[in-house]
């Protein structure tokens, strides 16, 4: 019987590379495409046509969902609802507003209980004997949004994560419109909400529509897009936090950066430029900087700058200690489109 599954190795290419003193010793191969601002594609490295779970990606659209069916969010709201938060004071507090402001609190959130990843903040707490929480967890954002939608909508906040509950099939129905595609495979993520399977192709093209709607859009799942963009561009430390890749991207270069687990990125400049690529091995430690690479080869973002970035995004390779190389942009990538 054969497996739903993603693109085959044979179907990748190389997308980055680790040299440590001057040996290539890993290659990371995988499939990525570029869309323009139309949202058509100008670029395909390997086989962008085939599925992937977005992961954390899908909450761009998960948060677009709840803004149209009525969730009263404010834009620090809206951008950690889109984030993979990393369970400081500050974030978890965005967090519990959207559930206070909706009569809600920490116990009807149903993603898993999880320590914050920020190690000061996990530290104050066990200082306190205090114990881990669903609120810390990295996707408390999207599940408190989630439960403002429900309850805008008068739907049942028990059970919110079903795949057939009205939220879900809300969400569904947004990524279909984003992506111009039908999922093909539903699965549960990390934190047990659905993740619906689609291709790079669908996910880079709906990330240009979301970079490119209009706030006077008289649809509401696109004054919603537009919303999310605004959040997001203007409170990129709440998708991820302080010094994290994700914001640093958002924070530096303007440019709208989400990574979902399983080493997948998705990126959109200003003009509607955007970037959906996958690692086939999961790993997420060359995204950024081949994301990067695509978006100035097809100069829809300043190499000076994003130069000046990388040396922020963790690509250095150690030895006792010492720099000893570097993590790479690989064969599979073009320097210039």
């Amino acid at each position: 019987m054969s497996e739903a599954s993603t693109l085959q190795a044979a179907a990748a290419v190389e997308l980055a590379v680790v040299v440590r003193s001057g040996f290539i010793e890993s290659r990371h191969v995988g499939a990525a495409v570029l869309t323009s601002t139309d949202a058509t594609i100008r670029a395909e490295l390997g086989d962008g046509h085939q599925p992937v779970f977005p992961r954390s990606t899908l909450k761009l659209f998960q948060a677009q969902t709840a803004l149209a069916l009525g969730a009263r969010l404010n834009d620090e709201q809206t951008a950690i609802a889109c984030g993979s938060h990393s369970g400081s004071p500050a974030h978890v507090a965005h967090v519990r507003e959207i559930l206070h402001a909706s009569g809600l609190d920490d116990r009807a959130l149903a993603c898993p209980a999880s320590w914050p990843r920020d190690r000061a903040s996990r530290d104050a707490l066990v200082r306190a004997g205090e114990a881990s929480s669903a609120v810390y967890m990295e996707c408390s954002g999207k599940h408190a949004a989630m439960l403002a939608a429900c309850v805008a909508q008068g739907w049942p906040t028990d059970g919110y994560l079903a795949v057939e509950h009205p939220l879900q099939v809300a969400i569904r129905d947004t990524i279909e419109r984003m992506t111009r595609e039908r999922p093909s495979a539903v699965g549960i993520d990390g934190c047990g909400a659905p993740v619906f399977a689609v291709s790079l192709v669908g996910l880079a093209a709906a990330a240009s529509r979301l970079a490119t709607a209009s706030a006077s859009s008289p649809f509401p799942l696109f004054k919603a897009a537009a919303a999310v963009w605004r959040s997001v561009l203007s409170n990129g430390w709440l998708i991820e936090g302080h010094g994290r890749p994700n914001s640093l991207v958002i924070s530096e270069l303007g440019v709208l950066a989400k990574s979902g687990a399983e080493g997948v990125l998705l990126l959109a400049a200003p003009d509607g430029t955007a970037v959906a690529l996958k690692m086939l091995d999961g790993s997420n430690r060359g995204t950024t900087l081949v994301g990067l690479q695509l978006l100035v080869a097809a100069g829809a973002v300043d190499v000076s700058r994003v130069q000046q970035l990388l040396p922020r995004l963790g690509l250095e390779v150690l030895g006792g200690g010492v720099l000893v190389g570097e993590i790479m942009v690989g064969a599979g990538v073009p320097t210039s489109l």
